[in-house]
């Protein structure tokens, strides 16, 4: 089976490496300066299409990377999620970022999840952090729903070195007793 035909399921999305359909709303989806916001700003077409094609190749060198998330309502890219850890990294990330439209409907912890079940059973990780921004206060209450904590200060690899971010995390064994336990993770 090639990574490619990974598919992850949860009530209302379907998460799955990128294919090249979702170059269109990618691109749209960086270009909001909004949602960009916390992921570096936003990328003219160009650059968007480069990270894009990264995205892919991080999938064919590490076997994960960010999932595409897709609505299965409407068939719809809604954003992109899943297991990061380039190079510099300070930590094994599950991350998350929606289309703004899509805001506030609960799919970056929906997403999160599964993503996180998947790094945790799939990838073996002991380990998924959350790299946020310190005034991104949606980040951090979806950190909170999966039962992430604040771990501490660190700082991203350039040119994403501007200023330090919050990781939030939590362990593989704190991640399993959540989950056991019935908590809102």
């Amino acid at each position: 089976m090639s990574i490619f035909d990974l598919k992850l399921e949860t009530e209302r999305l379907l998460l799955r490496p990128p294919q090249a359909q979702d170059f269109e709303p990618w691109a749209a989806f960086i270009a909001d300066e909004q949602a960009a916001r916390h992921i570096g700003g936003v990328q003219p077409r160009p650059v968007a299409w480069r990270s894009f094609a990264a995205m892919v190749g991080v999938w064919h060198l590490q076997g994960f990377a960010f999932f595409s998330v897709i609505e299965k309502a409407s068939g719809q890219w809604v954003g992109r999620l899943g297991p990061w850890q380039p190079e510099g990294w300070p930590g094994t990330e599950v991350g998350w970022s929606i289309v703004r439209e899509h805001w506030g409907k609960g799919f970056a912890p929906e997403g999160a999840r599964a993503a996180t079940d998947w790094a945790f059973d799939a990838l073996g990780w002991s380990e998924v952090i959350h790299t946020i921004a310190e005034d991104n206060a949606n980040s951090k209450a979806v950190a909170a729903k999966l039962g992430s904590r604040f771990l501490r200060m660190d700082w991203l690899p350039a040119p994403l070195d501007a200023k330090p971010v919050e990781v939030w995390g939590q362990t593989r064994e704190e991640w399993r007793a959540g989950r056991a336990s019935g908590a809102p993770t």
